[in-house]
């Protein structure tokens, strides 16, 4: 459950009330555990795996009510607009023309009115965070500069990125030209960082909450990072790029059963031979900064580490990409040396080797197993079912999900799954002979989404974590993410009154039956 999906507030779900009642919903269901998508301030398509920058929180979510209580803010400077609704989905067009001016003047509330106890929290926070706060929050303001000037021209998209549109030596990161901007924009410089400390002070009280009741935060690491972003401006060398800050080769995975173009991300490439020359410190601090903010980590396409799907530059499909090996067991070895040993999950789905599977075996990373991909007639072979997805098939040493961000909901895959499917999956939930006809019968009445559900935490994998989508049993109407769309992903948003008393006694006492409840 992704903290923008709450409902109740103004636009987009915030850090603030409604997720406090939803890690006491949490508590009173017996968990341990609240998985979260990236957090980071998003950038194009909305997607919190193309962020502006892998250090910063999402200025979206800080909770501006919250600030009011504190005394950080102005009350009447927080007002939504007549077209900033509290229900539904999130509209981030909307959401961000709103809320962005109104955290700037937050900003500038809590600079001139604060408390010397707040400033020096805040001077703190500056000075902890500098190695990267100082990088974000001046590549936000060029961007901001640039971004309104290229508007001015009519120039938009890929245009108007740093290493097209802004001026060559603040393009290159000259630490000349730099200083100059911040020089000539210290007010909005100072601004982006308090918003920031803004975030963090929210975030990590929520974090201590959530802790003392037990319960710990899975956050995601995106392996790649967004070409524009502070991450790729201040550190071009350790990407693959030409002179000019444009990519050699982008991101993607290869054509497969389900694109016969692959995907083309587009993320540029690390240079990892640049990177391990300087001891993986950027990995290193990138890792060091998420175990900070989170409990355990799951780093999202782990076989990229291995082996990663390099494409050309300017190529409009994934076809004629190939594949590169990785840093592979050298660069967690590095993270290990410098961090200790570490919470990790690899999402190794996906075009998996051999070669991956030792990856991740010797990193000692639990991986996961997605429950819909268990239900494949075809994949249930003549001796039985050998399905790798199948819970009876799984290792310990497992994460299973019903599904990801990226999947239908339970339900929704239900509903468009063959009757053949349908049918397998209820014997198998249900332990006996099913018709065609009661199965659809179950799929109709949400029962055999439940049933599915109760499948994956009974299941022996170490840790299930279902999403709160498939907890009440929502159709494709509450779907996150459809791969390789843009327009309407990431924007659900949890019906007001849905956590309700009867369905946290329900996940509790099937918690509780298979030994999930770790408070216990």
């Amino acid at each position: 459950m992704h903290p923008t999906s709450f409902s109740g507030t103004p636009g987009i779900g915030t850090l603030g009330k409604k997720a406090y009642e939803f890690v006491d919903w949490l508590e009173a269901a017996h968990q341990s555990l609240w998985q979260i998508l990236p957090i980071g301030p998003t950038g194009y398509g909305d997607s919190p795996y193309a962020s502006f920058s892998t250090f910063a929180g999402n200025p979206l979510m800080i909770d501006l009510d919250t600030l009011v209580e504190k005394g950080w803010a102005d009350k009447k400077d927080i007002v939504p607009a007549d077209y900033i609704k509290s229900e539904g989905p999130v509209e981030y067009g909307s959401v961000v023309w709103w809320k962005m001016p109104v955290l700037y003047k937050c900003a500038a509330y809590f600079l001139a009115n604060c408390s010397k106890k707040d400033r020096e929290a805040y001077e703190a926070f500056k000075n902890d965070n500098s190695a990267w706060l100082n990088n974000y929050a001046d590549f936000t303001s060029i961007k901001s500069f640039y971004d309104s000037e290229a508007e001015k021209q009519g120039i938009s998209g890929v245009a108007q990125m740093w290493n097209q549109f802004w001026p060559k030596d603040l393009a290159k990161c000259d630490p000349t030209a730099v200083s100059k901007w911040d020089g000539e924009h210290t007010e909005n410089i100072e601004q982006i960082k308090v918003i920031q400390f803004f975030f963090a002070d929210q975030w990590f009280a929520l974090k201590a909450y959530a802790n003392k009741k037990n319960i710990k935060l899975i956050g995601d690491i995106p392996i790649f990072v967004a070409a524009d972003s502070a991450d790729v401006w201040a550190n071009q060398k350790f990407f693959q790029l030409d002179k000019n800050g444009t990519p050699k080769k982008v991101a993607g995975v290869p054509p497969d059963y389900f694109s016969a173009t692959g995907q083309l991300w587009g993320n540029p490439l690390y240079d990892w031979d640049a990177i391990k020359a300087d001891n993986y410190s950027w990995w290193v601090e990138r890792t060091r900064r998420m175990t900070k903010l989170v409990d355990i980590v799951r780093i999202d396409h782990f076989r990229g580490f291995e082996a990663y799907w390099s494409i050309p530059y300017g190529d409009t499909t994934a076809v004629n990409g190939k594949w590169v090996k990785g840093p592979d067991i050298d660069l967690f070895n590095a993270i290990k040396k410098a961090l200790g040993d570490l919470p990790i999950i690899a999402e190794d789905l996906g075009v998996i080797t051999d070669e991956v599977r030792k990856l991740r075996d010797d990193a000692g990373f639990p991986g996961m197993k997605i429950l819909q991909f268990a239900f494949d007639p075809n994949e249930a072979g003549k001796d039985g079912m050998v399905n790798a997805y199948l819970p009876h098939m799984y290792p310990s040493a497992s994460v299973v999900y019903t599904g990801t961000h990226d999947n239908d909901t339970m339900q929704g895959w239900l509903d468009s799954a063959s009757d053949d499917a349908c049918k397998l999956a209820a014997e198998y939930a249900l332990n006996r002979k099913i018709s065609k006809e009661e199965a659809k019968e179950l799929r109709k009445n949400g029962q055999l989404c439940k049933a599915l559900v109760n499948c994956a935490i009974a299941s022996v994998a170490d840790l299930a974590v279902i999403p709160m989508q498939d907890v009440l049993g929502l159709g494709t109407e509450a779907r996150m993410n459809v791969p390789n769309t843009t327009g309407t992903n990431w924007s659900w948003r949890i019906a007001p009154n849905s956590l309700t008393k009867e369905s946290a006694e329900w996940l509790a006492f099937v918690s509780d039956l298979y030994g999930r409840n770790l408070n216990k």
